[in-house]
């Protein structure tokens, strides 16, 4: 394992590099949920990789080539060609690299795996729906974990979070049962498991986040 200081970014190599013939690089930062995402379909996949982690105060110069647009993470590049958004990629991955599909072979169920995994960008707030859907499943894929479930996999660990930093409860026993079961199958995978972000520097950031929120909030009012 490799750390090294560049372009204002910490590259990370693991120690399964990938290679000359297969170049595969993550832009990321320690606690994107977006980037979460695409580490877990390339563990899942087994797709050796190296992370560039970014500082996002201070962009690199190679964030902002291959991301001129949003200068946002992630943006993985495979063999020099880069794509940014975070579903884009995954979509991307299933189609490169065919082993432990992350889709169902259904064209139906494919689209409506798509659907559920942008509805959970913008509207994951009613949790209900996501209850209804998980019902007699134990992943939102089935029995195995797949596209929809990365997509939402942030929600495992943000929204008890999300609870301790802002001092509520957003999930109930009662109301969400298949929704708390789901999140710990999916936290209790080894290889979620072993990329999750610390929980207290994550605490710490959301902390941060809403003590400068409260006062432009109410400067607005």
């Amino acid at each position: 394992m490799l750390f090294m200081k560049t372009w204002a970014a910490i590259v990370y190599r693991s120690t399964q590099p990938s290679t000359m013939a297969e170049e595969v690089k993550l832009f990321r930062t320690w606690s994107s949920r977006f980037a979460l995402r695409v580490v877990w379909a390339l563990q899942l996949k087994g797709v050796p990789y190296e992370t560039i982690y970014e500082d996002l105060s201070e962009k690199s110069s190679l964030l902002l080539h291959y991301n001129p647009i949003h200068k946002k993470v992630p943006v993985l590049v495979h063999n020099g060609k880069p794509l940014a958004e975070s579903l884009v990629i995954l979509e991307y991955i299933e189609e490169t690299w065919k082993q432990t599909p992350l889709f169902p072979e259904d064209p139906y169920e494919r689209s409506t795996a798509r659907f559920w995994a942008r509805f959970g960008d913008d509207q994951v707030k009613n949790l209900q729906y996501l209850e209804e859907e998980l019902r007699g499943k134990k992943f939102f894929s089935g029995e195995k974990i797949g596209y929809v479930d990365l997509a939402f996999g942030w929600v495992a660990i943000l929204i008890s979070v999300f609870e301790e930093v802002k001092g509520l409860t957003l999930m109930e026993h009662e109301k969400h049962p298949l929704l708390l079961a789901w999140i710990q199958n999916f936290m209790d995978a080894p290889i979620i498991k072993e990329s999750w972000p610390p929980r207290d520097k994550l605490i710490t950031k959301y902390h941060a986040l809403l003590k400068s929120y409260i006062p432009k909030e109410a400067a607005e009012k």
